[in-house]
């Protein structure tokens, strides 16, 4: 059967016993395949790869090396493929199987060429078998879920260890009488929830990579708000924070600086009792965001430099800036307010975290909220 070339310039390849030949040096299965859907040419390859007999396979329509389950549907795929002919990949993206003589199946890929032979129109189809890929795949997807696993068991044996470490202040807390002490242990201890909460939502989370930081500064905030319920209890909180990527190494600084600011603002801003705490968080582009905590209350003065603050809380700030990469910035009043610009690390999408049990339907848009 002598063959028109494809290309230009192309004469004939020769006779038919020169096209077996090099069906048969191909380094794959290959199959010549009319309009019909009749099997014109298969070389040793596939022979080997689907379990036939040569004289068992040509003549047969090509549906016999595909699954039962595929088959119905096979001839319209097919016939649209003659009407538009190109070269291609047969089932870009989806797991394709061939089907054995012993009917086992086999995973493969196949790519599609037409080719024009004595007036008529074919398609050789190149199959590879793709086994040792799955397998492949198969033994990575289990190790990454067993990792993946791994990880997550970690992340929530650490929020543990930090409840447990959590519980001991409070115990040590309820022993102290000295009101200055007893603060700097519900200090310590409020630092370490922060910390808490970001290996909790990292286990509850889809992606381990990074938590979402709008939900995290905003269940953070009201988090602190409700621990000062005596003190606060006419002090409204506002956050407007958006749903943006953060890995650990960021989360943890920014919590603790969101602990500082808003603690210091329920400790101090509001000597009456009532106010109001803005807290937000933005993408500000150029690869930064920004973290903003606003009062409306009695402010710090000017007197006070919290560039060379010696408080620990401020120590701590500025520390946690630098580890940033960050740059801290005081906000005009009235009130007090704290501008901390930082280099977001984590790029990728973010995936939604797993809803906590026993949290409920949240109706939050964007994590904005009025308390």
């Amino acid at each position: 059967m002598p063959i028109e070339g494809n290309g230009p310039g192309d004469g004939a390849v020769g006779s038919g016993d020169l096209l077996r030949h090099v069906f048969d040096a191909a380094p794959s299965a290959m199959l010549l395949v009319d309009r019909g859907g009749s099997i014109r040419l298969a070389n040793r390859h596939c022979l080997d790869l689907f379990g036939y007999l040569h004289e068992q396979l040509v003549g047969e329509p090509v549906e016999v090396l595909v699954p039962e389950r595929f088959r119905e549907r096979h001839p319209e795929r097919r016939d649209g493929y003659f009407g538009m002919p190109a070269v291609r990949a047969m089932g870009a993206g989806r797991d394709l199987y061939g089907r054995r003589r012993d009917g086992s199946e086999v995973p493969i890929e196949i790519g599609l060429n037409p080719l024009h032979a004595t007036g008529e129109l074919f398609v050789v189809a190149s199959i590879i078998d793709i086994t040792q890929r799955k397998i492949g795949e198969d033994r990575l997807r289990a190790s990454l879920a067993e990792k993946e696993t791994l990880l997550r068991e970690i992340h929530h044996r650490v929020k543990n260890n930090m409840q447990v470490v959590s519980s001991m202040l409070n115990l040590q807390t309820n022993t102290i009488d000295e009101p200055r002490y007893r603060a700097m242990f519900e200090e310590c201890q409020a630092r370490v929830h922060a910390m808490a909460m970001i290996h909790e939502k990292l286990y509850a989370s889809d992606n381990l990579a990074a938590l979402d930081g709008g939900d995290y500064v905003a269940d953070l905030a009201r988090m602190l708000v409700r621990s000062y319920a005596r003190r606060a209890s006419q002090v409204d909180l506002q956050v407007d924070a958006e749903a943006l990527g953060l890995d650990i190494q960021t989360a943890i600084p920014i919590g603790l600086i969101l602990n500082e600011f808003v603690t210091n603002a329920l400790k101090h801003a509001f000597p009456a009792g009532r106010g109001m705490i803005r807290v937000g968080l933005h993408d500000v582009g150029d690869d930064r965001a920004a973290l903003e905590v606003r009062d409306d209350g009695a402010g710090i003065g000017d007197a006070i430099d919290y560039e060379q603050s010696r408080g620990l809380g401020l120590r701590l700030v500025r520390g946690l800036v630098r580890q940033l990469d960050g740059t801290l910035h005081r906000l005009p009043g009235p009130g007090t307010g704290f501008r901390v610009e930082f280099v977001r690390r984590f790029r990728g999408e973010l995936v939604g975290a797993a809803p906590d049990a026993g949290q409920g339907d949240r109706n939050e848009d964007d994590h904005k909220e009025v308390r």
